[in-house]
């Protein structure tokens, strides 16, 4: 979902324009940013906990090469879900496995291949061998 998807949901539920709606999300998200700029920390009822920590310098690999490289020190922004959101997280995943296991069983694209018969060239109607 993006910012304009939220603007949009909002004001259409409380009956601002999509622009009043839109300057109150930015607002929203620039004192959110604030508090974590100034504070380090800011903890979200029912939501969640935004916090700054810093990540210690470490040496790595560079994947490509293989050489070591110096990786410095840096600030990262950590999120920790509210229990209310990890309850409703947690109750899609359940209701998602429960549909999952009463689906019927279908034929095809999840089975093992079936082996060509003999005397099949292998050859596909685009003229392309893929053997």
């Amino acid at each position: 979902m993006t910012k304009k998807e939220i603007v949009r949901t909002i004001s259409e539920e409380i009956g601002l324009t999509q622009l009043k709606t839109k300057e109150i999300v930015q607002k929203t998200f620039d004192a959110i940013v604030e508090a974590l700029v100034e504070e380090g920390r800011i903890e979200l009822r029912n939501f969640g906990v935004f916090e700054v920590k810093r990540r210690a310098p470490r040496k790595a690999r560079n994947p490509r090469t293989g050489t070591r490289v110096d990786v410095p020190e840096k600030f990262v922004v950590t999120f920790k879900p509210g229990k209310e959101m990890e309850q409703r997280v947690r109750e899609l995943e359940q209701a998602k496995a429960r549909a999952v296991s009463a689906e019927p069983i279908k034929s095809g694209g999840d089975s093992p291949p079936v082996p060509e018969p003999a005397g099949v060239s292998g050859v596909y109607p685009s003229g392309t061998d893929r053997g």
